[in-house]
């Protein structure tokens, strides 16, 4: 069996950073409009929750889950529909908000680097930052995400 040489990925706009996920994991992009229940004050990057597909599914800011602030809407704002790598969330997806458009991209082992200057700790959604060509997108921790949100929502 032969290795895969190149990724299907989406660079995911935030507001001072992006996420790079595989394509395979992204379920759909969406508008976002306000959500429909109120966040949970004890956990301001728990945004909501969005209808998706006939059922409610929570939205996260990734900012916020990062301990930064959450960053307050553009005119460009899209939530991106997460498959769920774990069974904890009911309806097996959530989304995160986006400050304006992904865009797909194809990544190799030639543009891609791992960073190792940013320091995101043990308890971060964060598996690490890349460097890619002119970009240094962050690998979002999607386990750790859908821990953290199934963990609010039981509270």
């Amino acid at each position: 069996m032969r290795a895969v040489d190149e990724l299907y990925s989406l660079l995911v706009p935030l507001a001072n950073t992006r996420l790079i996920l595989p394509r395979a994991c992204v379920a759909e992009v969406v508008s976002f409009t306000p959500a429909a229940r109120a966040g949970d004050p004890a956990a301001p990057w728990l945004i909501g929750t969005l209808e998706w597909n006939g059922r409610e599914i929570p939205v996260i800011s990734f900012e916020g889950a990062c301990g930064l602030e959450v960053a307050l809407p553009s005119g460009r704002v899209r939530a991106v529909v997460i498959r769920c790598l774990g069974d904890e969330l009911d309806g097996g997806h959530f989304a995160i908000v986006t400050q304006g458009f992904p865009q797909l991209v194809r990544v190799n082992a030639a543009v891609l680097e791992p960073d190792a200057s940013s320091g995101w700790g043990e308890t971060s959604p964060v598996i690490c930052q890349l460097r890619m060509i002119n970009q240094r997108p962050l690998i979002p921790d999607l386990e750790q995400l859908e821990h953290m949100i199934a963990e609010r929502l039981a509270a």
